[in-house]
């Protein structure tokens, strides 16, 4: 039976999804496959592969925050302090928009995408461009989530209430930037707001925010800037532009692998924990489903790992819509961590410009969360769209291939290549 919206528009009864069943559906497994570590290769096992684990996840944080460095003098490098004119193909705030999104869409990891931006702010990226980027990439990791609720396709009411929970994230992601992205081409809001606030961080007079921030990034910097120094002598053997192309190449695919294997990690350290905050707290209502999202995507460094947990859950009937809503919104607040791991990669203005980036970010989802759960009139709209969405799905599944094909590759792509052509 379809959701029903009343008359008031706060209010929308989703009938299916108010009940709550613990069986699971035959030959749907309701959680993911458990994760193994790559070092249990090495014969390793007990405490010392946990050690191993919690080793792993140390080293490849130092690597993440070395690889976004990287990046920056690579982009620093290939531009010649020309980055605004390289990137005017961008400077229109759509397209820079639908880069993000497509970038994200087809790494499917926002935390990659976030890192590599703050990296680029870092080298010379003007904040302009960079903004509608990080707001794409929030809506690009959503097509993880429609992913994960194709595992449970083949009974159609499992499949309708897994992508509803999936399909709520994409359409609280597309009202966010609806209402974000106009007002902060008129009033610059995010970018105000960062600039303010990464200020007080991490310049020169921000008082006692500036220096602790600023003490913790030197420290930072100085234990990874003897790594990433050797990564750039190295590439000193090309002539520029092709030594910063090489750098950008280098530092974007240790991101790559670094947060791949970084995710694997926490999933085997935290997963089991994270699976225990989920079941104790997102059945007590929407701020205790919000911080438990924001919680376990912080755990584990990975809000494709919390959809991963939730939307299979959901279809089997465990949680409903309403109570998967908030705890989506949560995390889309935590994993905007590691862009914030990412900007100790560097010192001084860069520094400033690197903690931007990343608080825009932060900030981003921050108002989108108090604004559009905060208010009632806004509230139902995702709910509603999600619900709609789901029935068509489950109905033809034709109408899921064209909603993530058309969102997430040929609207971008075709929206880029328009604006390159003319």
């Amino acid at each position: 039976m379809p959701a029903e919206v009343t008359d008031h528009p706060s209010v929308v009864r989703d009938t299916t999804d108010d009940t709550t069943n613990d069986t699971t559906v035959a030959g749907v497994n309701p959680a993911p496959a458990p994760v193994r570590s790559p070092f249990t290769r090495l014969g390793l096992h007990g405490k010392p592969l946990a050690w191993a684990n919690w080793i792993g996840v140390a080293l490849g944080i130092y690597l993440l925050i070395t690889a976004v460095s990287v990046v920056g003098d690579g982009f620093k490098a290939a531009t010649g302090g020309q980055a605004e004119e390289l990137f005017a193909f961008a400077s229109n705030p759509l397209v820079a928009l639908m880069i993000g999104l497509l970038a994200t869409a087809l790494i499917q990891s926002s935390t990659t995408v976030t890192a590599i931006i703050v990296g680029l702010c870092a080298g010379g990226l003007p904040m302009a461009t960079a903004i509608p980027m990080l707001i794409g990439a929030n809506v690009g990791t959503t097509i993880t989530s429609t992913l994960v609720s194709l595992g449970m396709v083949r009974d159609r009411e499992s499949f309708r209430r897994a992508f509803a929970a999936a399909s709520i994230h994409d359409c609280y992601n597309l009202l966010a930037v609806v209402i974000f992205l106009p007002l902060e081409l008129a009033f610059g809001i995010l970018e105000k707001s960062s600039g303010w606030l990464s200020h007080q961080m991490a310049g020169s007079d921000g008082g006692i925010l500036a220096t602790v921030f600023g003490g913790l990034g030197d420290a930072v910097t100085g234990v990874t800037e003897p790594l990433g120094d050797a990564i750039v002598a190295a590439s000193g053997v090309l002539p520029g532009p092709w030594d910063g192309i090489l750098l950008i190449l280098v530092g974007i695919a240790l991101i790559l692998g670094v947060i791949s294997v970084i995710g694997t990690l926490l999933k085997v350290v935290m997963v089991g924990r994270a699976e225990k905050v989920l079941h104790t707290a997102i059945g007590r209502g929407p701020v205790s489903g919000i911080a438990s999202g924001t919680l376990i995507t912080v755990m584990v460094q990975s809000s494709s790992t919390t959809t991963s947990l939730i939307v299979p859950l959901a279809g089997s009937g465990t949680f409903s819509l309403r109570q998967v809503y908030p705890f989506t919104l949560g995390a889309n607040v935590g994993t905007t961590l590691t862009a914030l791991i990412a900007a100790f990669a560097f010192s001084g203005p860069e520094a400033e410009l690197a903690l931007q980036a990343a608080l825009v970010h932060v900030l981003y989802n921050v108002f989108a969360l108090l604004v559009i759960y905060g208010l009632p009139f806004l509230r139902w709209i995702p709910l509603a769209g999600a619900n709609t969405l789901a029935r068509l799905g489950a109905r033809n599944k034709l109408y899921v291939a064209g909603w993530v094909i058309g969102m997430f590759l040929v609207l971008p792509a075709t929206l880029i290549l328009l604006t390159v052509l003319l």
